[in-house]
Order: structure tokens, then C-alpha cells, then sequence
């Protein structure tokens, strides 16, 4: 978001700038126009979505455009359930914009602040090891292009281009319009269970495969993990929501009120830590419920914080998460945010974490007001030693020489972002960082 005096900072508070120009276009010609006038000015442009990247991945110094006024639906293809998005449409009002047409996405992450264009560009995921992340669903884009033009990327015009296009980090151009493949409208039967975390870990894999939507969550310094298992039944199954009450007590009052006050607690009195995430433990993640598929797959997020996330072939899950556990016990961290763990199919997406492999993802977070740099660190070298490959839009330490080594298609992506953008106008620092001059 953009604050009084002009600086932009992200959600999560990681990352500030004040860009040198904010723009708010409102259809595609006003993309192509600002772009134009920037080329003119000699400035680089950068297109900012809600800002709930944790990486620097929007960061813009020169113009900033804000896509808050370019939204809503293009046009829907009824027969090959297909929607084509304007890209600052937020992911939080896809499902009303679907609904009366009875279709959904087919997966949703946990978040849905971000808008289409920052969810797709930064490799946004939900969980189901049969289903990849939300840039698998994109059939076709418009993006505004270096020199001022659109450039259409579907399956009639320029084809090869969607695999880079789909999942872009912002290096390719702006972009403009989104067309999904979205699915009937569904509804998720939900199923929120504490279990005994070596039992949990033990079947994780199983547990995985058989389920259609697999997540859990581990709060440090307990031994309980909090499963989240979601089955998908047609859109006229029975419902049965959660009582407003409760959700609103579990969601709501324990899961940011409270929580928000002793996260802010623990970060002058790092001592409570241990004891409130054991009681956390006892008293959420238990529950059953069935629901419309948007309502199950996203919850609000008020406690703020920050995050690194990364891909890991899914045989490295349980390693990974052994020498996670290792390391929080040998450096006597207090850690109050819960490890999350989850799963996705593989893809052919050039620059996507689960490129080539069944992916599992292990996501830590720190609060905001605390550093997160040591533990962020030392998990890093645990997840880059067994295959990882960081999430685009979270914290991570990685160069263009590293990532080099993890993704087959890098160089191809950076040919092509090296024809789009040879002047390198959609370049800033943490793209420089990650793939290269």
C-alpha cells in the first residue's frame, strides 16, 4: 500500500519504497500509455498489486502501478468454463464475480488478498498433491510489453510463451488480463484435527495421496499437528457451515485477537512463547464442517508477520522437517508462529517451485516486530541442502547463480525476458537479484 507522502511498504512490512511516480490506470490502453510515458522518462515500471509478497518482488523506485482500478470480469466462456480476469481482480472476489455462472477455481491458497496478477506471478499455491498451484490455471494472458504493445499468449497466438507468461515474477511486461480454467462451483467437506505429531508425520505421505486437500500446521515447542483435510463434493451437496459464533470465536477472537496480543508479548518476553502455543494446540483446529470451496480454502489473517516458504521434492518432506524440529531444540528459539505444511503437483510451468516434481512446502514465519533473520537463515540451509527451491514472493537469500542450478528452464525464461525487456524496464533490485543482469 501506498501511505500518505508517498512511500509504498508491503503487508508484511519487509520491504519499503518511495517510487518516484504511482499510477493508477484503469483499463489496458492507460497500462500501455504509462508504460510508454516511463520509457520516455527513462524509468522503470513496476505493477503492485495488494502487496502481500514478503520478498521484494514488487518493489518499484520508479513508477508504480497500482491495479486497484483494473478489475473485474472481461468476458466467460460458458462451454469451456473459462473467465478471463482484468489482472488487478482480487482473489477475494473471484468467487462472487464465478458464482453466478456456477463455476470456482479449482484451488485456492489460504490468502486471498493478493490480486490475480501478484498471486500467478509470484507461484501462489494452495495444497492437494493432485492439483498445482494457481498458475497451473491460466489458459491464456494479455500482457503490456516493453515497447507499449499488447501481447496475447493463448492457445491460437504465441503459444510456446505460456509456460513463462503463466507464472512471469513481473520481468516480462505488465500484465493486463488473466483467462482461467475454472471448474463446477464445489463445495469442501472439512475436517480440522489435533493429532499426536509423530503419528502425523508418520503417514504424512499416505495421508497426502489419499486425501483430495492435505495441509497441517505445527506450533513450535509442542508435539501436536493441527491436520486440515478437505474433500471435494459436487456444488448442490448438503452444506453445513460453522456456527457464526464459533467461527467467529475461533477465527476471529483466538486466531487474531488473542493470538495478535501474545505474539506482541512474546516479543519483549520471549518465555511465554512455549506455554501459550501448547494451549493454542488445545484449544483450536478441531472442527467439521462443509462449505463453499472459497470459504474452506481462505481465512483472514490479521496478525501480521513474515514469511519464507520452500519447495522441496516430496520424499525430502520428512527429512526436512526432522532437521527443522532439530534446530529449533538446539538454538533455544522461541518461536510463536506455526510451521505450515503442504503439497502440490507437479507442473511444467518454467519458473514454478513444483516444476518437474511433486512438491511438499514447508512455510516458517516470525512476527513482525521480531527478526527474523537467524531462524529464516538456518532453515534456508536446511531446505537448499535437500532440493529447495524458495517461494518468489517470500523471504529467501537466493541468487540468479543458485536458482540457476534448481530450475531447467532458467535460462530459457531469461532469454526470453532478456527479448521482451532488453532495456530491462520492469527490472528492479530483487529481480537483478534473482535473475541476473
Amino acid at each position: 500500500m501506498t501511505r500518505p507522502g508517498g512511500e509504498w511498504r508491503n503487508w508484511g512490512r519487509s520491504v519499503h519504497v518511495r517510487p518516484q511516480r504511482v499510477e493508477l490506470p484503469g483499463s489496458s490502453d492507460a497500462v500501455r500509455r504509462a508504460i510508454q510515458a516511463a520509457s520516455r522518462r527513462g524509468l522503470a515500471v513496476k505493477a503492485v498489486g495488494s502487496g502481500h509478497s514478503f520478498s521484494g518482488i514488487a518493489v518499484a523506485p520508479g513508477v508504480l502501478l497500482d491495479l486497484r482500478d483494473l478489475t473485474g470480469v472481461v468476458r466467460v466462456d460458458r462451454e469451456r468454463q473459462r473467465v478471463t480476469l482484468r489482472a488487478g481482480t482480487p482473489l477475494h472476489a473471484i468467487p462472487t464475480l464465478l458464482e453466478p455462472y456456477g463455476l470456482a477455481m479449482a484451488n485456492l491458497g489460504d490468502i486471498d488478498r493478493q490480486t490475480i496478477a501478484g498471486a500467478i506471478s509470484t507461484g501462489t499455491h494452495g495444497t492437494g498433491v493432485r492439483f498445482g498451484g494457481l498458475s497451473t490455471q491460466v489458459v491464456g494472458a494479455v500482457l503490456a510489453t516493453a515497447d507499449g504493445e499488447l501481447l496475447t499468449v493463448d492457445e491460437q497466438q504465441n503459444t510456446e510463451l505460456l509456460p513463462a507468461v503463466a507464472l512471469g515474477l513481473g520481468a516480462l511486461g505488465v500484465l493486463v488480463e488473466v483467462t482461467l480454467q475454472c471448474v463446477p462451483a464445489f463445495v469442501l467437506h472439512a475436517v480440522d484435527q489435533p493429532g499426536r505429531l509423530d503419528e502425523t508425520l508418520a503417514g504424512l505421505e499416505q495421508r497426502a495421496w489419499e486425501s483430495d486437500h492435505f495441509e497441517f500446521y505445527w506450533f513450535p515447542h509442542t508435539d501436536v499437528g493441527l491436520t486440515k483435510t478437505n474433500t471435494r463434493l459436487p456444488g448442490d451437496a448438503p452444506r453445513h457451515p460453522l456456527p457464526a459464533v464459533g467461527r467467529w470465536i475461533d477465527e476471529e477472537l483466538l486466531s487474531n485477537a488473542v493470538y495478535g496480543a501474545v505474539c506482541a508479548g512474546a516479543a519483549v518476553i520471549p518465555a511465554i512463547t512455549p506455554p501459550f502455543s501448547r494451549l493454542a494446540v488445545r484449544l483450536t483446529g478441531n472442527r467439521e464442517y462443509t462449505e463453499r470451496s472459497d470459504r474452506v480454502f481462505t481465512q483472514h489473517r490479521g496478525v501480521r508477520f513474515r514469511e519464507m516458504e520452500y519447495a522441496l521434492p516430496l520424499e525430502q518432506l520428512r527429512p526436512a522437517f526432522d532437521a527443522l524440529r532439530a534446530l529449533i531444540d538446539e538454538r533455544g528459539w522461541r518461536i510463536s508462529f506455526p510451521v505450515e505444511v503442504r503439497v502440490a503437483a507437479a507442473d511444467e510451468l518454467w519458473m514454478s517451485t513444483a516444476h518437474g516434481r511433486t512438491t511438499a512446502y514447508i512455510a516458517v514465519h516470525r512476527y513482525w516486530r521480531e527478526n527474523p533473520t537467524a531462524y529464516f537463515e538456518a532453515v534456508e540451509q536446511i531446505m537448499w541442502e535437500r532440493g529447495g527451491r524458495p517461494h518468489w514472493g517470500k523471504m529467501h537469500t537466493l541468487n540468479a547463480a543458485r536458482l540457476r542450478e534448481r530450475y531447467p528452464r532458467f535460462d530459457d525464461f531469461v532469454a526470453l525476458r532478456d527479448r521482451l525487456d532488453p532495456e530491462r524496464m520492469f527490472q528492479n533490485p530483487y529481480l537483478q537479484r534473482v535473475l541476473g543482469e
